[in-house]
């Protein structure tokens, strides 16, 4: 990863500098880049990882690969499935502020973390924001939700702007800027998430939703241009300056953050919220830098945990 670039990763790395790295339990790094990503991010100060999973397949990925692990502690597990669950008893202890998805499956570590029993449940529900750096766009944008919850009703898309809105406060900003997204801007009652946004709205207004400034049902090309929406007559302060879109439903959010990265090269970050702590989520086709990014947010997040407490 180039950590001297100018890009907008690369101003939130700056903004770690002098931050005591997080305790983090990384879960099942057995394969190349997970664990690559996850040595980096201690490297660089972002995390102090507990890598939980094999020790001699850990162990063996990291000589393949030529991974220094230095110091870094190993804590035993058989298998993907009994790291998970260590990963979230070390968390419970107390040991670890964060968690970070190594090479197994999301569904294989969320189970562990939404269990009744044991696991990380608080009264928020759990949802996923994508922190992209997107190169034609001025700021870092945060799409919602895109790899958890499938259909939300308005009550859990409640939860997940308000998850957003908070990490995005983590983060510097002062008043989180959020786009509804739908097919249309105005509302239609065959649409359910245009009814959806302007429920979202009136939420907002009535401090069912805090800390941020919503506007919607906006369609993409209104969200993410202020021209465009001037076009259709659309007065707004959301509208062209987003720093988070809410997606309609995970499907929709899913297309759009890997249209993002795939035709538009945007890197993204990872992070499940609503948890006792926050949860590293990186794809285990995502790139060291997208990891470490992934990490450096997470930091920041935790950091700020921290100082509520």
């Amino acid at each position: 990863m180039n950590t001297t670039g100018t890009g907008k990763y690369e101003s939130l790395l700056q903004r770690c500098r002098g931050l005591e790295p997080i305790p983090t339990a990384v879960v099942h790094p057995c394969e190349a880049s997970a664990l690559a990503g996850a040595i980096e991010a201690g490297a660089l100060g972002l995390i102090a990882p507990i890598l939980v999973g094999p020790r001699t397949k850990i162990e063996e990925i990291a000589r393949l690969g030529s991974i220094d692990l230095g110091n870094t502690q190993i804590v035993d597990a058989p298998h993907s499935h009994a790291a998970a669950a260590k990963a979230v008893e070390i968390v419970r202890e107390g040991r670890a502020e964060l968690l970070m998805k190594g090479s197994l499956h999301t569904d294989e570590l969320l189970a562990s973390v939404v269990a009744r029993d044991g696991g990380l449940r608080t009264g928020r529900r759990i949802t996923h924001v994508f922190v992209m750096d997107v190169p034609s766009y001025h700021k870092v944008l945060m799409v919602t939700d895109a790899a958890i919850n499938i259909a939300p009703v308005l009550e859990d898309k409640v939860d997940i702007c308000q998850n957003a809105i908070d990490l995005a406060m983590t983060l510097g900003l002062a008043q989180p800027k959020v786009a509804i997204l739908a097919a249309v801007e105005t509302v239609n009652s065959k649409m359910p998430a245009t009814i959806d946004a302007a429920c979202l709205c009136k939420m907002a207004e009535r401090g069912q939703i805090v800390g941020g400034l919503l506007d919607g049902p906006l369609a993409f090309d209104n969200a993410i241009s202020r021209e465009a929406a001037r076009t259709k007559g659309i007065v707004s302060e959301v509208a062209g300056d987003p720093d988070i879109l809410v997606a309609p439903d995970l499907e929709s959010g899913n297309i759009l953050a890997k249209q993002l990265a795939f035709l538009s090269g945007a890197d993204g970050a990872g992070l499940v919220l609503g948890a006792r702590v926050p949860v590293i989520l990186t794809s285990r086709a995502d790139s060291v830098r997208s990891r470490v990014a992934s990490c450096a947010v997470a930091m920041m997040a935790a950091h700020a945990r921290r100082r509520g407490r």
